[in-house]
């Protein structure tokens, strides 16, 4: 026979197996916990390593825009500057703008449909053709400009899918 009695022997086997169980616990929790920070770590240096191919990507395209718009800008200027050769004064004098070419100009610039046509469009309104000519132009300039601005931010979005999909993990 034993010297422990009964009660206390089941006694001990709870709290023997009650301390193994909080064993297990906080162990178990403690190596969750360093799985959790290390993939933590691990995203955190796989988004600064996606952000700085980023940046790279956006000052590569938009390096390249500020580029590509100085030369359309400077084509431009140079064609606005030529508008007297190709617009002499002879022509300007030659050639009278009236007010309906103006209201539709005016209304095809803002998108928009034209008021109805009135008498009072056909006086001619003193505007010389070089001038219709040099807005013209400068008009076509800046639908260059805005033109190479969507090129650059379409190439800055593939770019940007280029680098998340190079980035994104294998399953």
């Amino acid at each position: 026979m034993s010297l422990i009695p009964w009660p206390y022997r089941w006694l001990a086997a709870a709290a023997l197996a009650t301390a193994l169980i909080g064993f297990g616990w906080v162990k178990g929790a403690g190596h969750v916990q360093a799985q959790w920070d290390a993939a933590v770590q691990q995203q955190t240096l796989q988004a600064a390593a996606v952000r700085e191919r980023q940046a790279q990507a956006t000052v590569k395209v938009v390096n390249e825009y500020v580029d590509r718009v100085r030369i359309v800008r400077e084509k431009g200027d140079t064609i606005i500057k030529e508008v007297p050769i190709y617009v002499p004064v002879q022509a300007d004098a030659a050639c009278t703008i009236n007010r309906g070419f103006v209201r539709l100009h005016d209304a095809a610039a803002a998108g928009e449909l034209p008021k109805p046509a009135r008498d009072a469009d056909a006086a001619a309104t003193g505007l010389a053709l070089s001038a219709v000519a040099g807005t013209f132009s400068a008009n076509y300039q800046t639908c260059h400009e805005n033109a190479e601005q969507l090129r650059a931010l379409q190439a800055w979005v593939r770019e940007m899918q280029a680098k998340e999909k190079d980035s994104s993990p294998s399953p």
